[in-house]
């Protein structure tokens, strides 16, 4: 708004120092950090996200604002707010302006003053509504991901071995650490069962909406006639506790060692590597023989079985805190369609969110296309939680 006041004092007097003032404007956009402290970051734009703009006009939010800027992100959050007024004054005085002057030049300078105001604007309301909403608990997680084959016989194997694929390679995209804990093949080259562990930064926020059955329709490669089979399999994610989130007293487990079954070499049927760890109290159990070693399967069984256990003690605090209402943005449970992968149509639908992409071969590559689908999720979620806590602040 500055250097746009500045041309246009300039215009009324000197031509070449309104032009100046245009070359000045154009050194910091290549990426300046000391344009202030809200300078926004490149964000890709989401067909399907929910839109802030409406709601930031809202009363009822602007009452939220309030209440929250004397509590515990007050600094932060008021100066947030403060900062997206001065923007949004800014872009009017740039807008008001830009129609007084019929100069080519700084009508080309004022769109680009004004596309950069509504780009900081975005993100001013984007970072404001993720200070307003609080994070779980487990958002900082390390995860276990566990593959089950569903409906669909062989067809619905070699789906679950793309998606446990898809999922590895989307780990290797986010450079996160991913480590198979089970690993059960089908005959023709697909997957009956899988267990894996993922590590990283922010893992289990954003794999979290993953979590439940996935649908393929296409014409499986067993079948002779060209008929498209619809095929399903499940994804569960649990997140990975701490030591200090969850204690196990070692009296209730029950530690079976057995001779290990399946391919694998020499150490298969010859020694006791497999383990079978199972918790008393519950009856959840977990084995793994993926490793020689005993001392690693039984590493690895303990870690399934810290998943498992957490997840189940997660799965009741959030049934007494959600017993009146469902997120539409589902549940994350194993047992909710949330996707389907339509190969004849080359479309990916989100059945949550109501929204569909194309080039099913990209998405399954798990990069790019994928970690867009998972941020507009993140986004639709984040949505939803800021009008449940915008309601509860009007009660």
């Amino acid at each position: 708004m500055r250097l746009l006041s500045r041309a246009l004092r300039a215009a009324h007097g000197c031509r070449a120092a309104a032009l100046s003032a245009r070359s000045y404007r154009a050194a910091p956009a290549a990426g300046s950090a000391a344009a202030g402290p809200c300078q926004p970051q490149p964000r890709r734009s989401l067909s399907g996200r929910p839109c802030l703009d409406g709601l930031f006009a809202t009363d009822a939010l602007s009452r939220l604002l309030e209440a929250r800027a004397s509590g515990e992100a007050g600094p932060a959050l008021a100066a947030r707010i403060q900062r997206l007024r001065d923007k949004e004054q800014e872009l009017r005085d740039t807008r008001q302006l830009a129609g007084q002057d019929e100069s080519e030049d700084l009508r080309k300078l004022a769109e680009s003053e004004i596309i950069s105001c509504e780009e900081e604007i975005a993100e001013l309301k984007h970072q404001i509504v993720l200070l307003l909403i609080p994070s779980e608990e487990t958002d900082n997680s390390d995860l276990v991901m566990e593959v089950t084959a569903g409906v669909g016989g062989q067809e619905a194997m070699l789906f679950t071995s793309e998606i446990f694929d898809m999922y590895q390679r989307y780990a290797a995209y986010k450079k996160w650490k991913f480590e198979i804990l089970e690993y059960f093949p089908s005959e023709i080259g697909g997957l009956r069962h899988a267990v894996a562990s993922i590590a990283g930064i922010e893992a289990y926020k954003y794999m979290k909406f993953e979590g439940g059955v996935h649908r393929v329709q296409r014409v499986p490669k067993t079948e002779k006639q060209g008929r498209i089979h619809t095929s399903t399999m499940t994804v569960a994610i649990l997140p990975q506790p701490s030591e200090m989130k969850l204690k196990i007293n070692p009296k209730d487990l029950r530690i079976e060692t057995k001779r290990a079954s399946g391919a694998g070499g020499q150490h298969v049927n010859t020694t006791d590597s497999a383990v079978r760890i199972v918790h008393i109290p519950t009856g959840v159990a977990s084995e793994c023989q993926q490793e020689r070693s005993q001392i690693r399967n039984k590493e690895k069984a303990m870690q399934m079985l810290c998943a498992k256990l957490y997840n189940i003690k997660l799965e009741e605090e959030t049934k007494k805190r959600n017993s009146v209402r469902k997120i539409q943005i589902g549940t994350k449970g194993r047992s909710e369609k949330i996707r389907t992968y339509n190969f004849p149509q080359d479309r990916i639908t989100d059945h949550r969110i109501s929204r569909s992409v194309h080039h099913v071969e990209s998405f399954m590559l798990g990069e790019e296309m994928l970690d867009e689908m998972i941020q507009t999720l993140r986004e639709h979620a984040d949505y939803e939680s800021l009008m449940e806590i915008i309601s509860e602040n009007e009660k």
